[in-house]
């Protein structure tokens, strides 16, 4: 169990119904319990709701509502003109928050820049394998090739040296991995032996500082009066986890909770008609897929992953389990992001071409595992209704499927086996508005064993979004990704299943909420009216 201060997760419970009606503190309903604290580890939004959006800041930020990268901790930045070089200039007078077990003794510098990312890149670092050190994001960027080195210019100048030229990297400083740890508090966790406690009582310089977590229960929040920016509206936050879309709803509606995540898709147009109920909605920058494990036989073949793609009635699933709020997928890219390719043509529904195409590389018979999520995402708002329905499609070709499923977690945690059995389904939801943060992060060859659950590594798609990387012309760069699309359509490494529309909950007292397009829940600018 993850760090709690000594508030009873009872008492913070009981808080909720009466806090929720209080101007003062805003109660969200959010859907499942967070990995951990610290970002850098993991790569579920759920995780950053509750851990870099109100707890961390990052050298640059994504403006809320937008993918436009704005001033965060650094409050300006240069690119030298071969673009080897990144210098930021650090904001001064930032204050760390404190604990019960810690209290800063400086204001944030350079030397929190160069522990936070040396952790992750040097596998000699006394923080590289504490909490798991997977470091998901950042080995799947490969960023561990790309930097070469991190210098102290001085105490609020950072030089970043890089290998290679990086289009995107300044809008890659911008997503969850690279939330701003404290140098202090990291030195002296290791001291006192306990140096997990970055990833369970987390410090950060964010508008809310952490204050208590219960597993599956609830996580408490105050406001950091000593926030560098705009200061939050509201001056406690709570999250009350609740997996059922129904009971949150039902939260929202008797004034429990203030704002709820992925309604129902089957409620979303008796909410939209309720007199004392908002509801936003934004075109998902997101893709739900069914990952197969391409290192395992016969997923191997890229003609018995074709075959079963062929085999899965897509438009039955954007009816039974979207419900009108969801699009077929046929790119692992949404449609909304540059360099779409609108030319690929998708799998055609044909059973009898697949079970004929299954017969062809010698299948007459298969027994596979489905595995379905145990939580709702933007991109998928009912797996195991899902594995169902792919279940009953893939009967229909001699395909025997098991669903499976797991904690959240242990979910996330076991489908980067490369031994894993079968398909798993899964999705994304855009970091940074940049196409590589799809194809590099969720099918590159770095990728294999943390984010790209396919496993898959395949050098002509390699070169590709390689060569995309360090070209600065937007157009050349769109071109090669859409060359990459179509040898992902050819390989199949995924049934890419839907795009969907994402729809946000709330009570009408809310104020300044803002759908943002990246996925996350961002509170520091919401309101509650009188």
């Amino acid at each position: 169990m993850l760090f709690s201060k000594k508030l009873a997760a009872g008492a913070l419970l009981a808080t909720l119904c009466a806090t929720a009606s209080s101007a003062q503190t805003l109660v969200y309903c959010s859907e499942g319990s967070p990995e951990g604290f610290d970002p850098a580890l993991y790569t579920a939004g759920t995780t950053f709701d509750a851990s870099s959006h109100p707890i961390f800041n990052r050298l640059v930020e994504f403006k809320v509502g937008t993918t436009e990268v704005i001033p965060g901790l650094a409050e300006s930045w240069e690119v030298s003109e071969d673009g080897m070089t990144v210098t930021f200039n650090l904001r001064q007078g930032v204050k760390f928050h404190g604990s019960d077990s810690f209290t800063p003794s400086r204001d944030f510098n350079a030397d929190d820049v160069i522990f936070t990312f040396n952790r992750q890149k040097d596998e000699d670092h006394p923080y590289n394998q504490v909490s798991g050190g997977t470091w998901e994001y950042f080995t799947g960027m490969a960023m561990p090739d790309l930097i070469s080195s991190i210098e102290k210019v001085d105490d609020y100048t950072v030089k970043f040296n890089l290998t290679r030229p990086e289009a995107p990297f300044i809008a890659n400083m911008a997503m969850d991995f690279a939330s701003i740890q404290s140098a202090e508090y990291g030195d002296a966790m290791l001291e006192a032996g306990t140096p997990e406690m970055l990833n369970q009582a987390p410090i950060g310089t964010g508008p809310f500082s952490f204050q208590a977590y219960q597993k599956d229960a609830v996580i408490r929040y105050v406001r950091n009066d000593d926030y560098w920016g705009d200061a939050a509206k509201v001056e406690a936050l709570i999250f009350a986890i609740t997996p059922d879309a129904s009971v949150r709803y039902q939260k929202v509606q008797a004034g429990e909770c203030h704002v709820m995540a992925y309604p129902n898709p089957a409620d979303v147009q008796a909410m939209q008609d309720a007199e004392d109920i908002v509801v936003m909605e934004q075109e998902g920058l997101n893709v739900g897929y069914l990952a197969y494990n391409t290192t395992v036989a016969p997923f191997d073949n890229p003609k018995v992953r074709k075959a079963l793609n062929m085999a899965i009635d897509k438009q039955s699933i954007i009816d039974v389990v979207f419900q009108g709020s969801g699009e077929i997928a046929k790119n692992p890219i949404p449609p909304t992001m540059w360099s779409y390719n609108e030319d690929i043509v998708d799998d055609a529904y044909d059973p009898e071409a697949a079970k004929e195409m299954l017969a062809a590389e010698g299948i007459e018979s298969l027994d596979m595992k489905i595995w379905a999520m145990p939580v709702q995402r933007p991109y998928n708002p009912n797996a195991r209704r899902m594995a169902e329905l792919m279940q009953e499609d893939f009967a229909q070709v001699g395909v025997n499927v098991e669903i499976v499923s797991y904690e959240w977690g242990e979910y996330l945690s076991r489908s980067r086996e490369l031994d894993r059995d079968g398909a798993i389904l899964l999705g994304w939801t855009g970091d940074n508005g940049d196409p590589d943060n799809f194809l590099a992060v969720l099918l590159g060859c770095e990728g294999v064993e943390n984010s790209n659950r396919a496993q898959w590594c395949h050098e002509p798609f390699e070169e590709l979004i390689q060569q995309a990387k360090v070209l600065s012309s937007q157009e050349e760069r769109a071109d090669l990704y859409k060359q990459a699309q179509v040898i992902f359509k050819e390989q199949a490494p995924w049934a890419t299943i839907a795009h969907s529309v994402v729809y946000m909950t709330m009570r009408p007292e809310v104020e300044g909420y803002v759908v943002h397009p990246l996925g996350g829940h961002i509170f520091n600018q919401v309101g509650l009216s009188q």
